[in-house]
């Protein structure tokens, strides 16, 4: 039992919340039996399971280190008010090229509520892979891991330069559609083709216009009331579900 926050461990494990050490251990923190359960399921490495005293390890854990700790050691490490007394901490994992057919590419969406709702979104209707643009929030962001609900472990998550990853996209077959509104055509109107990456942008700016250039079509969701715009995230959902219907 780890009674102490000065303990090496607990130290450890409070760095993860910070970008530069999860990339340096090449690892990250999850809490919740939910999200534990999720990456289980979906054979991550989890390193060691972390558990609060007076919590009932749940069966699914085998074959992993664990480590009891108090409560003040345990709320020290987590982010939620009620936390349910178990975190764990996961290895993070290459994703694996596959046939894709469905991708989403995220272009510096910068609140970590946004991005998990749009990874989650992608997961629900069946894409096939996100990618993550230069300027968007880290992947392993406690708060981004929270919204994903558990669907970080189901897609495979990649980190890119949009630039080379559209060109590459459009000579696999893909047809490139921008979420903007200037010179777009109503998303309703539009075909979807066999092989189709939607780019979503930044909260404030939108997509950035040299990768909207490179984009085939730009696509826009009508605004019946007064809102000037819809936050990225129901944008996202929009278009993702639009898509995933084929």
């Amino acid at each position: 039992m780890i009674t102490s926050v000065q303990n090496n461990k607990v130290k450890h494990w409070n760095k993860l919340k910070k970008k530069k050490d999860r990339d340096n251990c090449n690892s990250f923190l999850i809490e919740g039996n939910h999200m534990v359960l999720e990456a289980v399921n979906s054979q991550w490495d989890l390193k060691e399971i972390i558990v609060q005293e007076g919590t009932v390890l749940p069966d699914f854990i085998t074959n992993v280190d664990v480590v009891y700790v108090s409560d003040n050691v345990f709320k020290s490490i987590t982010d939620t008010k009620t936390p349910q007394g178990i975190a764990a901490v996961v290895a993070m994992k290459q994703p694996e090229l596959k046939d894709f057919s469905k991708l989403i590419l995220i272009d510096a969406v910068q609140d970590p509520g946004n991005l998990g709702t749009i990874i989650r979104t992608a997961d629900a209707a069946g894409f096939d892979g996100v990618v993550l643009g230069d300027g968007t929030v880290d992947l392993y962001n406690e708060k981004v891991i929270r919204a994903t609900q558990g669907s970080i472990f189901h897609l495979p998550i990649f980190q890119e330069n949009l630039h080379v990853e559209i060109t590459d996209l459009k000579e696999k077959g893909f047809q490139v559609w921008a979420s903007t509104l200037v010179g777009a055509k109503q998303f309703q109107t539009m075909p979807i083709p066999e092989k189709v990456a939607l780019i979503v942008g930044n909260e404030g700016s939108g997509i950035d216009p040299s990768i909207i250039e490179q984009a085939d079509e730009k696509v826009h969701i009508p605004i019946y009331g007064q809102a000037e715009s819809l936050n990225v995230s129901v944008a996202a959902g929009i278009l993702i579900y639009y898509i995933g219907l084929k």
